[in-house]
């Protein structure tokens, strides 16, 4: 699931806004037990992410 919070791809302004997420994503994939939880706080996460993404580029 973390190939979906790169970052390295999106041009500079974009990468500023995606990159806590990775981050923090990253983080708890370290810190927290492999389970169904860890994978519905990542999707949200992921969810997260997606909508920051879309608030920065939206018109």
């Amino acid at each position: 699931m973390l190939q979906f919070f790169a970052y390295d791809h999106l041009p500079p302004t974009m990468k500023e806004v995606s990159r806590p997420f990775g981050a923090m994503a990253e983080n708890m994939v370290k810190t927290l037990p492999r389970n169904p939880e860890r994978t519905v706080a990542l999707r949200k996460l992921l969810e997260a992410k997606d909508a920051a993404v879309r608030a920065f580029i939206a018109k």
